[in-house]
């Protein structure tokens, strides 16, 4: 299952973001986030989902790419606890 409803849900209630003004494709940055916030959702995320996500990972700029992220890594760290 997709992580993609638990951000939106994160960021509304970090940001005060409507879930209806998210579209999963458009561009974070675009959309207000400057690099801080983007910085400080990330660290939430971690924080929400139990996971650590490395550095080394490509910058992400929607919510789309920040969801196959996610899940990428709850499914490596599933697959790693089997």
């Amino acid at each position: 299952m997709s992580s993609l409803t638990e951000l939106q849900e994160l960021i509304q209630e970090k940001y005060g973001t409507e879930m209806a003004a998210l579209d999963p494709h458009d561009s974070m940055r675009e959309k207000g986030f400057d690099s801080l916030a983007l910085v400080e959702f990330v660290f939430a995320i971690e924080d929400h989902f139990s996971i650590s996500i490395p550095d080394s990972d490509p910058d992400v700029d929607t919510l789309a790419q920040l969801a196959a992220l996610v899940d990428r890594i709850k499914a490596s760290q599933a697959s790693r606890a089997s």
